[in-house]
């Protein structure tokens, strides 16, 4: 096994770029950050290709630099496993796309607020972003709208999200020529949702790409603003429409069977769900279930 002090000195070599600010970024003497490498290079060969201004790293120490962060998410999950002797205390750390993110939130707020001891850490992301935070161990839980291909992660189902074509309140919308009349607010994903939606109401029509656009936003909790004041529909995620504040100007056509997507909760599969984390999506599966009976 390598010695972990040594193995400090190099990831901040790597980082720093010189033994001098290595050396201080550790607190050590110059002399001792090149015995460390030294004795390394001994065991694994050349690890630097040493120019004037900056280290670079050989092939060898690309390996050691990744070997290096294989070890800290290691200390990092030993870390969790150790802390689960209390469920009600720690950090729960949970990335989600923007839509489902509005609506779990707000709950992940209230368990925080009923369970002294418990840290919620929340970031939004694309599914993609999602599945690389996961991987990479910067975040125990993520929530994804596309079941993930990758032996490295478990995957067990969430909740359902079905799309909505959201109009104002008092828009006439008989037929495929009335959201033509009234206009689209688009979103970032809002051409592929419009696409999956209206092809299914309106079989034959033209694409949502002849639909003239009236007004973009790339802040999902803010897509329903314009469409609140009259200036167009939208079709989104139902968990967004929910999120939006003042429901009564804005109101949901529907026509046929909905687009319904299954989310899904993902961690790690190389080791158990911490016991806290459990904790947590048990009580937003049963909050959300709620909000559901709630609204129907």
């Amino acid at each position: 096994m390598l010695n972990p002090a040594w193995l400090r000195s190099f990831k901040a070599l790597a980082a720093e770029g010189t033994f001098t600010r290595a050396a201080e970024s550790l607190e050590l003497t110059q002399a001792a950050v090149s015995q460390h490498i030294r004795q390394l290079e001994l065991q694994l060969g050349p690890l630097l290709i040493r120019r004037p201004r900056r280290v670079e790293l050989t092939p060898a120490g690309q390996a050691l630099l990744a070997y290096c962060d294989e070890v800290a998410r290691a200390d990092r999950c030993l870390a969790t496993r150790l802390a689960d002797a209390n469920a009600m205390q720690g950090v729960v750390s949970v990335i989600t796309p923007g839509s489902v993110g509005l609506s779990t939130y707000p709950r992940l707020l209230d368990i925080q607020r009923e369970t002294p001891g418990l840290v919620i850490r929340h970031r939004f992301a694309p599914d993609d972003d999602v599945v690389t935070a996961v991987l990479d161990g910067r975040y125990e839980l993520g929530i994804v709208s596309r079941l993930p291909d990758d032996e490295r992660l478990a995957a067990e189902s969430f909740c359902e999200e079905a799309l909505e074509l959201v109009v104002p309140k008092d828009a006439v919308v008989d037929d495929w020529e009335g959201l033509v009349r009234l206009g689209f607010i688009d979103h970032p994903d809002g051409q592929a949702m419009a696409t999956r939606l209206l092809s299914r109401w309106y079989p034959g029509k033209r694409s949502i790409a002849d639909v003239p656009v009236t007004g973009f936003t790339n802040q999902i909790a803010l897509i329903l603003e314009p469409v609140s004041r009259g200036l167009g529909f939208t079709v989104m995620p139902r968990h967004a429409r929910r999120a939006f504040l003042r429901q009564d100007e804005v109101r949901v056509l529907q026509e046929c069977v909905p687009v319904v997507d299954t989310l899904w909760l993902i961690h790690r599969a190389e080791w158990a769900m911490s016991a806290r984390a459990r904790h947590v999506v048990d009580e937003l599966h049963r909050r959300l279930a709620a909000a559901d009976r709630a609204a129907a």
